[in-house]
């Protein structure tokens, strides 16, 4: 939902509206911690969740354990992702490097400590996320409040954050629809490895690999999950390798076109992309190719490259056939408009 801001955020910096640029993260900050409370309660029943639909006992009980006590990173994330489009509008990287490196240098020895020396294992992880979440937020929270970089778009917190609802979840509700359609697929393989034989194995190795893939965006997330597993597991992941390879060139390729549809507004249009060529292709492909050619967890990870391909395509349609200097003109007289 915090993609709404590349449109709102974008648009009120590039028509140098610097006020409102605040105002808008303020608004989705408020948001966010809103839909965060309904969200826990899902979380609280995950285990129970997943056993009910089949999912291994064992497994589902760490997971919904786990995911319990990831609640209160949920809110610090609902926090610190609004400051990061803030940041990102202004292209101001460094801030966001410096604050990212300062929580990682707490982070290391505390997740050491939580889950190897205090005897909490996988809780310990959980809450040393939630506490680097939180650390997260607070820094950018503080760079903002007291950074003269940030002069013009500072604004106070006044209940005119609560005019901006509309438009926030306008926005806000296709841009997590577009983006959750597609993390959802890929999480729903995983979901599907749970019914394969041996769900520990396959379930495993379909973590992995799709860790390896926000490796991008988390080094040291994937780099741990590859390197924690068994024999048995590293060799499976071994003949998924090139698969993974073809998945970041499509992910490298998606995230640009994606980025476009969030900048111009057209997050509906991406949630409609989204839905067909995962949902209609990659979905159905992939399980065709786990269970009826038996070609298990390779199989699922193959279809849903099949689906990103797909996705690829369709953007690439749309991004092609997009008018800019129209497209300029419309959202120049949207913006001044609201400020009549």
């Amino acid at each position: 939902m915090a993609c709404a801001l590349e449109t709102l955020c974008g648009q009120a910096y590039g028509a140098q509206q610097y006020r409102k640029l605040g105002i808008h993260t303020y608004t989705a900050i408020f948001c966010l911690i809103l839909v965060c409370i309904p969200l826990s309660v899902l979380w609280l029943n995950m285990g129970r969740l997943l056993v009910f639909i089949g999912q291994d006992p064992l497994i589902s009980h760490d997971a919904g354990n786990f995911i319990s006590w990831l609640i209160p990173a949920l809110f610090g994330y609902a926090t610190f992702q609004p400051l990061i489009r803030y940041f990102q509008t202004q292209s101001l990287i460094t801030p966001m490097l410096k604050c990212s490196c300062a929580s990682l240098i707490v982070h290391i020895p505390l997740c050491w400590v939580l889950v190897f020396k205090s005897g909490l294992e996988s809780i310990g992880g959980a809450l040393a996320i939630s506490i680097s979440n939180w650390l997260n937020a607070i820094f950018l929270s503080l760079y903002m409040w007291y950074s003269p970089t940030c002069t013009k778009t500072r604004v106070p917190i006044t209940m005119e954050l609560f005019q901006e609802f509309r438009e926030f979840f306008h926005f806000a509700i296709p841009s997590a629809v577009m983006v959750c359609l597609e993390w959802w697929s890929f999480e729903l393989l995983i979901m599907l490895s749970g019914f394969l034989p041996n769900p520990k194995l396959e379930t495993s190795v379909l973590s992995v690999c799709l860790n390896t893939i926000t490796t991008l965006y988390a080094i040291p997330r994937g780099i741990g999950a590859a390197a924690s597993n068994e024999k048995e597991v590293v060799d499976y992941v071994a003949t998924m390798a090139p698969l993974v390879c073809v998945s970041v060139i499509l992910d490298s390729l998606q995230g640009v076109l994606s980025g476009i549809a969030r900048g111009c507004g057209w997050q509906h249009i991406g949630a409609y992309v989204n839905l067909a060529a995962f949902y209609l292709v990659g979905i159905p492909v992939a399980a065709t190719l786990a269970f009826w050619l038996h070609l298990r967890g390779i199989g699922l990870w193959i279809g849903i490259q099949v689906g990103a391909f797909t996705q690829t395509i369709l953007l690439a349609i749309v991004t092609s056939c997009i008018n800019w200097e129209k497209q300029a003109s419309k959202e120049r007289e949207k913006l001044f408009q609201g400020l009549q």
